[in-house]
């Protein structure tokens, strides 16, 4: 277990004085269920301080590299940066799903329920790096792995909400509800694209790319909305 941490603290840049920290923040409660011996708390309270200094963290940023904007697109921008696929994909960038100690059961999962593990995880970590080097400790992790997404979401338009655009007009044009559907999936592990397709009923309507399940539905959505445009 130790070499496995000593490999953790490496990918993140970050070395602990307090490994019981770190071990608690890659325990998932499943874990403390079917190995009651293991003796560390699962990582749930350290979830709710990391989500809290990550929020922080992220606000602090944002508000002063954008003086300009103002407090609702401020927090549009901020939602897009640390909901839980974001956070997922970030944390998959140093490999922290491979140090998650999940039960047997919980370790089969994958899709939404594993995501939402691994960006769970994330912020745990967060929060224990907080505790164990303070502020500061946090906030370099936060600029290393984080913040430099924020291009892609502007970029992207990660922070916009097509996909309800979409929904609004296709619901008043067709009275159906936009559906998404994974197409392709294709790429090493560590540089997946993902190709989504955007249907009304079992039609498909439009294609997006991207290096994430939520960039490439984006992108599916923005190009039926400028199909949609088309014919309006």
């Amino acid at each position: 277990m130790e070499v496995e941490l000593s490999k953790l603290e490496k990918n993140i840049g970050v070395t602990f004085k307090k490994q019981k920290l770190l071990k608690e923040a890659i325990t998932h409660r499943s874990y403390v269920n079917e190995n009651p011996s293991w003796g560390i708390s699962n990582n749930e309270r350290l979830e709710y301080l990391g989500d809290a200094v990550l929020e922080l963290l992220v606000t602090e940023y944002l508000y002063a590299e954008y003086p300009g904007e103002n407090e609702g697109q401020l927090t549009t921008l901020r939602a897009a940066l640390v909901n839980y696929q974001m956070l997922a994909r970030v944390a998959k960038e140093f490999n922290l799903e491979d140090f998650i100690l999940l039960s047997r059961g919980e370790a089969k999962d994958t899709g939404k329920a594993r995501e939402v593990i691994v960006a769970n995880a994330f912020e745990a970590l967060i929060g224990a790096v907080y505790l164990d080097g303070g502020y500061k400790s946090a906030a370099k992790i936060i600029q290393r792995f984080l913040l430099p997404h924020l291009k892609e979401v502007i970029r992207e338009g990660l922070y916009e909400n097509v996909k309800g655009k979409l929904q609004e007009i296709v619901q008043e044009r067709f009275k159906v509800t936009p559906t998404y559907k994974l197409i392709e999936e294709f790429g090493p592990d560590h540089q997946k694209h993902f190709r989504v397709g955007v249907y009304y009923d079992d039609k498909l309507i439009a294609e997006g790319e991207g290096t994430s399940k939520q960039e490439a539905e984006t992108a599916a959505a923005r190009a039926a909305l400028e199909k949609e445009k088309g014919v309006s």
